[in-house]
């Protein structure tokens, strides 16, 4: 289909291509029930990787400190920003009903991003699969035998190599150098150079392209497939990523649980995910429709120069198109999320199950960043803004809150969830240069 046919299908491809900032609400979305044999993935999988977690957790306790507190698990706050949201209702002249939490993935341990969960996660899955079948560990065991001379000897001939924008580098880097591998990152020029030094101070090799994310994943590809002794973490594909991010749903459950919140058709979830090339939200996003069924409703938010998962979604093409076909640049601040082509694998399985799209603007977030400084205190890097406008959009969308038969009273009730993917490591000097954007 050439871009003129496609404009006269499907009108919002124009004002994607005039990065305009939209907001689309899916009209495929259905119940639970319907979607899940389209994911390809079940409850007993998301049930498996959390398992893996837990007999991980006494060695990422020793491993990496930070996670002692927790038991040796990876998991964040979670946060009311009151604050933030009455300055989101004054600014944009929208009351937001209900109460505005956000989820600090940001601060996750080891690597300060959402990456945290599913490259981690990863990473651990190939080190216990090379582990048992070479018969240097059982389920059984504790999982601090990983720091003896023999597992570190077997992990030390194996390499591991991924394409990343910034963040799934870090999380796959810290960890696999940590465990012994030999561990290359391949790096898109959008990746922020303190992020290439911390790499590099932990050990591992970071390759650097003038190119964006698909040509740093591809040339990784490329350099593994010849090495029969790499293992390639496929950002794009990979349903071991998707289960490490899924593991959340079950988490945020508990956590809200300790903080007394209900979720049911009177209490209404929103959740809001930054996405680039989709396996982490879209991860998200199927566990957490594992632990509230039908009543959390899911929103994916994209740069308005890099609206991929939209374009996928959208047009039925999924990874058959990419935002530089229709002449987007795919430049923007937010740089973990500076992906052109989406992963066709999330967007197909989860095509059902996301009931909408936002794309903003790359001042828009960083005003937001410094907003959310000055209100709450807390501090993120851009591209972890990007939901933060998405209450504000599902609460002034009448036709949206019609189709889901929510009453004022109901809408009163809902709870809604910005989730924050990264910025807790970002130096005090680069965070320092955003917030004098949002203030100037």
């Amino acid at each position: 289909m050439n871009r003129s046919d496609l404009i006269g299908r499907y009108p919002l491809v124009q004002q994607l291509i005039d990065l305009e900032p939209i907001c689309w609400f899916n009209p495929a979305v259905t119940s639970l029930t319907e979607a899940l044999p389209h994911v390809g993935l079940t409850r007993e999988d998301v049930a498996d990787a959390s398992a893996r977690l837990r007999r991980f957790a006494p060695y990422l306790a020793e491993a990496f400190p930070e996670t002692a507190g927790a038991g040796g698990l990876i998991e964040s706050e979670l946060v009311a920003i009151p604050r933030m949201q009455s300055a989101l209702a004054q600014q944009f002249s929208q009351p937001i009903p209900g109460r505005l939490l956000l989820k600090k993935d940001s601060h996750l341990p080891i690597s300060g991003s959402i990456k945290a969960r599913g490259g981690i996660y990863e990473v651990l899955t190939h080190a216990e699969a090379l582990a048992l079948d070479a018969g240097l560990i059982t389920h059984q065991d504790d999982y601090r035998i990983l720091f003896n001379e023999n597992c570190r000897a077997l992990f030390s001939q194996r390499r591991i190599a991924v394409g990343s924008t910034g963040n799934l580098g870090m999380s796959i880097g810290i960890i696999s150098a940590k465990l012994g591998f030999d561990v290359t990152v391949h790096m898109s020029a959008d990746a922020r150079e303190w992020k290439k030094a911390k790499l590099r101070a932990h050990g591992v090799n970071v390759v650097e392209y003038d190119q964006d994310y698909g040509v740093a994943v591809e040339e990784g590809r490329k350099a593994a497939e010849s090495d029969p002794h790499c293992f390639f973490i496929d950002d794009e594909n990979s349903s071991t990523l998707f289960l490490g991010y899924a593991v959340a749903g079950e988490r945020v459950k508990a956590q809200f649980d300790q903080m007394g919140i209900r979720v049911d058709a009177k209490h209404p979830l929103f959740v809001y995910l930054p996405c680039g090339v989709g396996g982490g939200p879209g991860g998200v996003a199927f566990g957490l429709k594992l632990a509230f069924g039908d009543h959390v409703h899911c929103l994916f938010a994209e740069p308005t120069h890099s609206p991929c998962m939209v374009l996928g979604v959208h047009t039925g093409l999924h990874d058959a198109i990419a935002v530089q076909d229709l002449g987007i640049d795919n430049l923007t601040a937010a740089d973990g999320l500076a992906v052109g082509r989406p992963s066709g694998f999330v967007g197909r399985a989860m095509e059902r199950l996301i009931d909408g799209y936002l794309t903003l603007e790359d001042q828009q977030m960083i005003d937001l960043l410094g907003l959310l400084d000055r209100t709450e205190g807390i501090q993120l890097e851009p591209s972890a803004l990007a939901g933060m406008p998405g209450p504000i959009r599902v609460c002034a969308d009448r036709r949206y809150l019609e189709r889901l038969a929510l009453s004022p009273d109901t809408l009163a009730n809902a709870t809604h969830l910005v989730w924050a993917t990264g910025g807790g490591m970002v130096p005090a000097e680069e965070m320092a240069k955003y917030l004098a954007q949002a203030n100037a």
